[in-house]
C-alpha cells in the first residue's frame, strides 16, 4: 500500500514536465487505468476540441472559459472491456479511436488552464460544458498553475427521453499541490485506484468511485476520530471549578474545537501561520517544551492567538508588562516569561488579520474575582494555573488533535447539491457539533455518545424545506407582472436552482419583477426557533444569496435598499434626518459595496443583519451557528498583504442575531400597555444593538454593552409602571444578549430582536423530547400557556404552536417533526390550531424512512412529517 501511494505521489510530481497528456496518462496508469481507445485533437486547443465535439458551435464560451484554455487532450476512453482485462494495453497504444456506442464508459480529458486560483464553481462549469458535448460522461483532469484538480460528474439518461442526458453533481478533488501533495489527496486517489481493488464491470467501478468520493462518509470518519479526541481531552484537561460561573469540561472542549476549526479554515486562506501548529517550530518558541507533561502551548500560543491577535486590531497588539500584568485587558499578549523567543512568536502573529466577530472574545469577566467576577478562559498572568491543557493533546503523534486535522483536507466553500469538493467543508461543523452537543446535552448524553447523525438534518431536507418556504413567502410578497401565479411559482423555483446559477435571470424576470423580488428579499425576516448549529438559516442564506446574485449581479439594487433601510432606521431611532450615526452607517455601506462590488460579501452581510435570526436553549449551539456564518463571510474576502488588515473586513457581532433562550416560555403580553417613554427606549435599544452589530473595537463593543444595560434597566422600570408584572420586567432588565456563557429562561421577539410583527418564515427541526422526559416544573409552566397542552404530548407539539404565534400575517411555517400528532389523540389540539390559523401548502409524511442516519433520540425520528403552511 505504501509503495502504491508513493507511485501516485511520484506521478503527481512529474507534472512539472511540459507534456500534460503524458503526465495525466501516467497518473491514471498509477491508479490502474489504461486504454488504447483515444483520438488526437489537432490542434490540442479549444478550437481543436470544438472541431471534434462541437461542430455547431453551441458551447457557452464564457462558462467554458475557452479563452483560458492553454491545451486540451483526450486521454482515452475507459469501457467495461478495459476494466475487465487483466493485461491491459499500455497507455499510448493505438486501438483506433473511441466507441460512441458504448454509454457505460468514461472519457478522460486533460485540460491546462492559464493562471491559477480557479474556484470550485468555475471548474464545475467547465466540466458541465464539456459534458454537454460528449456522448458519455467526461472526467476532466485540470492543471492550473502548480495545482491539479480531478472533476468527476454524475450523469444519467433522461427518464422520459433516453436520447438525452441529465447532468447532475460535479465532484472535485481540488487543488492537489503537485510539488507537495496533501496526504488526504493521496488517500482519495488511492481509494479510486483500480490497483487497490478490482472491478468486475463498469457498474462496479462507478459505484466504487461514488463511495470513494462520498463526502458524507468522509464526514463520518472525521467525526469518529474527533469524538475520540473530545473524550480524551475532557478527561485530561483541567478547568476552573471554584468560580461564581463555570462551564462543564465538555463545553470548554467544544468551544476550543469551535475556535480551532475556524482558525484551521483561516489557515486554508493563508491568514494564519502554519508554523503555529508544527511541533518543531513550537518547540523553539517555548521554554522547556515538553510534549508529554508540559502545558504551555495552549496558554502561550493558542490563547495569545485567540484573544490578543484575532480579536485585537493589528496596531494595538503588545505584551503585557509588569505594571499591567494583572490588568484585565484581554487584548494584551500574556505569558512572556514562558516563551523562549517572544519576538519570533510576534512575527508569526503579525501574519494574521484582526477578525472580530465575538468568537474570540475572552469569556472572563471584567470584574475582579474578589468583586464577584469569574475566570472561564483564564487568560491572565495571575489566574492561568486554574486551567491546563497538556501539550500532548495537540501534538501526540497518534492521538493528538493537529495530526488528526492534518490527515484531512479542508475547504472554505460549502458544498451544494450540484457541486462538491471531496474535503471537509463548513457544513461539517454543523454535523460535528450537533453530535458533540448530543454528547454534552444532559437530556440525551447517555444514548448519543457513540452515535452519528443524531440531530443534524440532512442537507437535501434542509434544501427542500428552505426552497419551499422561500418560494411560498416571496410569491406572497412580490407579484408577477402577468398575474400568472402558477408560472410565477415555477419561475421562483428556477431562481433558487443551483444548476441554473449561471443562467441570465433576465430571461425569466422582467426588470420590474426583479426589482420587486430583491425588495421582498430585503424585507424578509426568517427565524429558526431551535437553531442548533444553524443548518436552516445557513440554507436560507445560500439560497437568497444565489437569487440576489442572479437578479442583481452588480449589487446596485441591493446597495440602494440597504441605504434606504439605514436612513429609516436612524430616523426611527432619533426622529431626525441628519444625525452622525446615520451618516456613519451610510459610509459603512458605501465602503462595503465599493470593496465587494462583484462579491457575495455585501449580500450575505446585510441578509445576516436584517433577515436571519435563531434561538436555541444551549448557548454553545448559538456559538456554533455564529461560527458557520463567520466562515460564510470570511470566504468571500480575498487577502491582500499590501493593504490595511490584509484586506480583511472585520466580521460583525452576531450576539443579537443568535440568542440562547427558552423558545417555549414567553413573558406577559402587554403590547397594548405602552407609553411615549417605552417607545423611545425601545427605539434606542434597537439602534444600540445595530451599532453593536458593526462595532469592531473593544471600546466600541464595551460602550454598546454598557449602554444596553442602562437602557434595559430604564425600560424595565417604565414597563413596571405601566402594568407589566415585576418578575417579567426584571427578566428584561437582566437579560444580557452579550453573555456568551448564559441561556435565559424566556423568549420574546420584540425585546430580543426588536421585531413585533412576527416573521415571514419560521423554519426548523424542533427537538425530539418525549412527554415522559419533560420536567414536571416545565410542564406546569406551559400548561396554561399552550392550547395544545396534553399530558402525553411531546415537546415538538408545543414548538408547532409556538411557531404559529411567531409568524406574521401571511407568514410561512416549515417544520420537520414526528408525524405522530397527525393521528394520536394528544395531537388533536395541534391539528385544530393548524386548521384554524394556517392554510396548508404542503405536508410530506414519510413512514419508516431512513431520513436520518440513525434514529437515536426516540422512536419518532423514523417517522417524520415535513409541513409547510
Amino acid at each position: 500500500m505504501n509503495q502504491h501511494k508513493n507511485d501516485i505521489k511520484n506521478a503527481l510530481k512529474r507534472f512539472t514536465d511540459e507534456n500534460l497528456a503524458d503526465n495525466a496518462r501516467r497518473l491514471l496508469n498509477s491508479l490502474g487505468y489504461r486504454s488504447g481507445r483515444t483520438i488526437a485533437l489537432e490542434p490540442n486547443t479549444a478550437e481543436g476540441f470544438i472541431e471534434n465535439f462541437d461542430p455547431s458551435n453551441t458551447i457557452h464560451r464564457e462558462r467554458a472559459r475557452l479563452d483560458e484554455w492553454e491545451s486540451i487532450d483526450l486521454l482515452f476512453q475507459l469501457t467495461a472491456t478495459e476494466i475487465s482485462l487483466s493485461d491491459q494495453p499500455a497507455f499510448g497504444s493505438a486501438d483506433g479511436g473511441i466507441d460512441n456506442s458504448v454509454y457505460q464508459s468514461y472519457l478522460f480529458f486533460a485540460l491546462k488552464l492559464r493562471g491559477n486560483g480557479y474556484s470550485r464553481t468555475q471548474l464545475s462549469q467547465v466540466t458541465r460544458e464539456i459534458n454537454k458535448l460528449t456522448p458519455m460522461p467526461a472526467m476532466v483532469v485540470f492543471q492550473h498553475g502548480g495545482s491539479l484538480t480531478f472533476a468527476v460528474i454524475d450523469r444519467r439518461l433522461h427518464r422520459r427521453d433516453e436520447s438525452k442526458d441529465v447532468l447532475e453533481k460535479v465532484t472535485l478533488i481540488k487543488d492537489i499541490n503537485l510539488g507537495d501533495p496533501h496526504r488526504a489527496h493521496i488517500d482519495i486517489l488511492f481509494d479510486l485506484s483500480h490497483r487497490q481493488r478490482r472491478f468486475a464491470n463498469f457498474n462496479a467501478l462507478h459505484e466504487a468511485w461514488k463511495e470513494a468520493l462520498d463526502t458524507e462518509a468522509l464526514n463520518r470518519d472525521f467525526y469518529k476520530e474527533l469524538f475520540k479526541w473530545f473524550e480524551w481531552a475532557v478527561s485530561e484537561a483541567k478547568f476552573p471549578t471554584e468560580e461564581t460561573k463555570t462551564l462543564s469540561p465538555q463545553e470548554h472542549i467544544i468551544r476550543l474545537i469551535t475556535r480551532l476549526l475556524f482558525v484551521w479554515f483561516l489557515k486554508e486562506k493563508r491568514l494564519v501561520a502554519e508554523q503555529l501548529f508544527e511541533e518543531t517550530d513550537v518547540r523553539d518558541l517555548l521554554k522547556d517544551y515538553d510534549r508529554d507533561d508540559g502545558d504551555s502551548y495552549y496558554r502561550a500560543v493558542l490563547q495569545n492567538l485567540f484573544f490578543a491577535t484575532l480579536n485585537t486590531e493589528i496596531g494595538k497588539r503588545k505584551y503585557s508588562t509588569e505594571a499591567n500584568a494583572t490588568h484585565r485587558d484581554f487584548s494584551r499578549y500574556r505569558y512572556k516569561s514562558q516563551l523562549d523567543d517572544p519576538e519570533k512568536l510576534l512575527s508569526l502573529f503579525a501574519q494574521t488579520p484582526f477578525i472580530n466577530g465575538g468568537l474570540f472574545d475572552c469569556l472572563d469577566s471584567e470584574e475582579a474575582t474578589r468583586d464577584g467576577g469569574y475566570r472561564i478562559d483564564c487568560f491572565s498572568d495571575e489566574h492561568y494555573h486554574k486551567l491546563s491543557l497538556p501539550n500532548r493533546l495537540f501534538f501526540d503523534k497518534e492521538d493528538g488533535l493537529f495530526p488528526l486535522l492534518k490527515r484531512y483536507k479542508f475547504t472554505v466553500e460549502e458544498n451544494t447539491p450540484i457541486e462538491q469538493e471531496v474535503a471537509l467543508d463548513p457544513e461539517l461543523l454543523g454535523k460535528v457539533f450537533e453530535n458533540l452537543l448530543a454528547a454534552y446535552n444532559p437530556e440525551t448524553g447517555a444514548t448519543a455518545r457513540k452515535q452519528t447523525g443524531s440531530y443534524y438534518t440532512p442537507r437535501p431536507i434542509v434544501d427542500y424545506m428552505v426552497e419551499e418556504a422561500l418560494v411560498a413567502a416571496l410569491a406572497g410578497q412580490a407579484l408577477p407582472t402577468n398575474g400568472d401565479a402558477k408560472s410565477w411559482d415555477e419561475r421562483l423555483r428556477h431562481l433558487f436552482d443551483y444548476a441554473q446559477a449561471s443562467d441570465d435571470a433576465s430571461e425569466w424576470f422582467d426588470s420590474d419583477e426583479a426589482e420587486r423580488i430583491v425588495r421582498a428579499i430585503s424585507d424578509l425576516k426568517i427565524l429558526d426557533p431551535a437553531v442548533g448549529s444553524g443548518a436552516f438559516p445557513m440554507g436560507a442564506l445560500h439560497k437568497l444569496t444565489l437569487a440576489l446574485r442572479r437578479l442583481d449581479s452588480d449589487n446596485s439594487k441591493w446597495e440602494q435598499l440597504q441605504k434606504e433601510r439605514a436612513a429609516k432606521r436612524a430616523e426611527a431611532a432619533f426622529d431626525t434626518k441628519d444625525d452622525r450615526t446615520r451618516r456613519e452607517e451610510l459610509v459603512e455601506i458605501d465602503e462595503t459595496f465599493k470593496r465587494y462590488r462583484d462579491s457575495d460579501f455585501g449580500r450575505k452581510l446585510y441578509l445576516i443583519q436584517n433577515s436571519v435570526f435563531g434561538v436555541d436553549i444551549q448557548s454553545i449551539a448559538c456559538q456554533i451557528a455564529k461560527l458557520r456564518f463567520f466562515i460564510s463571510l470570511a470566504i468571500e474576502q480575498e487577502p491582500d498583504k499590501d493593504v490595511e488588515n490584509f484586506g480583511i473586513k472585520p466580521l460583525p457581532n452576531l450576539e443579537t442575531r443568535f440568542i440562547a433562550a427558552n423558545t417555549l416560555i414567553g413573558i406577559s403580553d402587554v403590547r397594548d400597555l405602552t407609553s411615549a417613554e417605552t417607545q423611545r427606549l425601545e427605539r434606542e435599544l434597537r439602534h444600540n444593538r445595530e451599532r453593536y452589530f458593526h462595532a469592531t473595537t473593544r471600546q466600541q463593543k464595551l460602550a454598546c454593552k454598557r449602554r444596553d444595560k442602562v437602557l434595559r434597566g430604564k425600560l424595565a422600570e417604565e414597563l413596571t409602571q405601566i402594568g407589566m408584572p415585576a418578575d417579567d420586567a426584571e427578566k428584561i432588565a437582566y437579560w444580557d444578549p452579550y453573555d456568551q456563557n448564559a441561556s435565559t429562561d424566556f423568549f420574546d421577539t420584540e425585546w430580543m430582536f426588536g421585531i413585533s410583527e412576527g416573521f415571514d418564515v419560521v423554519i426548523g427541526n424542533p427537538p425530539y423530547i418525549s412527554h415522559d422526559k419533560i420536567e414536571k416544573q416545565f410542564k406546569a409552566e406551559i400548561k396554561g400557556y399552550y392550547q395544545s397542552y396534553e399530558p402525553f404530548a411531546d415537546v415538538y407539539c408545543y414548538f408547532i404552536e409556538k411557531a404559529t404565534k411567531l409568524q406574521n400575517n401571511g407568514g410561512v411555517l416549515s417544520l420537520i417533526t414526528s408525524n405522530s400528532y397527525l393521528r394520536a389523540e394528544y395531537g388533536a389540539p395541534i391539528r385544530k390550531i393548524l386548521r384554524s390559523t394556517n392554510t396548508l401548502h404542503r405536508l410530506l409524511s414519510v413512514e419508516d424512512s431512513q431520513v436520518f442516519e440513525s434514529a437515536i433520540v426516540n422512536r419518532h425520528l423514523s417517522k417524520i412529517s415535513i409541513h409547510i403552511t
